[in-house]
């Protein structure tokens, strides 16, 4: 078993609703850090960034129900 996943993160000023797949390490239930990847900010905007610590949950989309990263974790 892997800890790495696919998390859905959200892209900002889309005009619409649009979720990014990408890779994340599981570092608790459902909490995960965003793993390094290509990221090229003058193209799309992520509502979190490589490195940033999110909570995930199940929400519905256009594609049915994925796991999106939803707000940031408390680092502490």
């Amino acid at each position: 078993m892997t800890d790495i996943a696919e998390i859905y993160v959200a892209l900002l000023g889309e005009g619409v609703e649009v979720w990014k797949p990408v890779r994340a390490k599981r570092v608790s239930n459902n909490t995960y850090r965003i793993l390094r990847q290509p990221y090229d900010r003058t193209t799309e905007t992520w509502q979190f960034e490589p490195g940033d610590v999110v909570l995930c949950e199940m929400v519905e989309s256009s594609d049915g129900r994925i796991l999106a990263a939803t707000e940031k974790a408390a680092q502490g």
